[in-house]
């Protein structure tokens, strides 16, 4: 008896977790018979509404307040409850994925996605080379995948699957009719990164988020932790590294635009350093957030000083102005 109990309590999580497979899918169907628009507005509703009085609000408010030091808290507020909006409507989205990406070169204004750089998209497909490709969680982050797939781009998305098993079956159910190859990240998942980019391929990641047994990079000034795996495969391979992002625009439209390639930082021995370029990546991301601030994922713990190298030092508190901030957030 001791030994069920025992076994109960491990996966009461997890069993409840399963029990909400139907909850969810029945929210998934409802988004689906509302449509994209509606759909997307009623969830950003609901996550502006909600989002404030859950405790991650308090973590976006402290990511903010560290990013913008000296900001006014309504302005840092006005942005918090964008990034909940932008949140929320990503979710509702899952539903329609199959439906956004609707890019037709012959009718582009009756489309919802607009496509900077193309020819960028074109002449990586046909290169016959691997490359490895950055984006962060900003507007609807599952676009660039989708497009790859779109576009003819062999590429292998990396992704972390939700912790509520129910969330996890059913996203990874519409990744799968939507995008192209897929790597759940975890124990043995490298591999299966450096498999795809020997075979030629490309290899797209989110870099935004904190990685325990990452290199030290700045983001808004302050030390962060960030997964070297991009930088460790360019050195490795000498293969090139673009950027893409995701802008949310009014009436339901996104911009999705790749970058050139970057040109990154060599070490002594000729090779590129590491650190260096996971701090030109993250860079450029952070430009990206400055210029859409409310169209990040604030609620994730990005800035975590315990848990820095000893020898790493905190750097003097740098940000922009305050005014800038409002600037950013009327750019949403």
């Amino acid at each position: 008896m001791l030994r069920l109990a025992l076994i109960l309590r491990r996966n009461l999580p997890r069993l409840a977790g399963f029990a909400t497979v139907p909850l969810i899918r029945a929210l998934f169907w409802l988004a689906r018979a509302l449509g994209t628009d509606r759909a997307s507005a009623i969830g950003g509703w609901i996550a502006r509404t909600v989002g404030p009085l859950l405790p991650s609000h308090r973590t976006a408010m402290a990511n903010l307040r560290m990013a913008y030091p000296g900001g006014d808290d309504r302005q840092l507020r006005e942005i918090a409850l964008g990034a909940w909006d932008n949140l929320g409507r990503t979710g509702a989205e899952y539903a329609h994925l199959d439906r956004i990406f609707d890019v037709d070169p012959d009718d582009a204004a009756t489309q919802r996605m607009e496509v900077r750089g193309i020819d960028q998209f074109n002449a990586i497909r046909d290169d016959g080379k691997p490359g490895l490709i950055f984006s962060a969680h900003l507007a609807n982050w599952e676009l660039p995948a989708i497009c790859a797939h779109k576009f003819g781009l062999e590429t292998t998305a990396v992704f972390r699957p939700p912790n509520n098993p129910a969330a996890a079956q059913l996203v990874q159910e519409v990744r799968r009719k939507t995008m192209g190859g897929l790597a759940a990240s975890g124990p043995g998942a490298v591999f299966a990164m450096q498999g795809a980019v020997e075979r030629g391929g490309h290899l797209g990641q989110l870099i935004d988020q904190h990685f325990t047994r990452g290199v030290v990079v700045r983001f808004f000034g302050q030390p962060v932790l960030v997964n070297p795996l991009l930088g460790k495969l360019v050195r490795h391979h000498e293969c090139p590294v673009h950027g893409v992002r995701v802008v949310r625009k009014a009436g339901g439209r996104f911009l999705l635009e790749l970058t050139p390639a970057l040109d990154l930082p060599r070490g002594p021995d000729g090779l590129i350093d590491v650190q260096g370029a996971m701090q030109a990546m993250t860079s450029v991301v952070e430009d990206w957030v400055r210029e859409n601030p409310g169209q990040w994922l604030w609620m994730h713990r990005r800035w975590r000083p315990a848990m820095l190298p000893k020898a790493v030092a905190l750097p003097s508190v740098t940000g922009r102005a305050p005014e800038a901030v409002l600037d950013g957030a009327r750019g949403r």
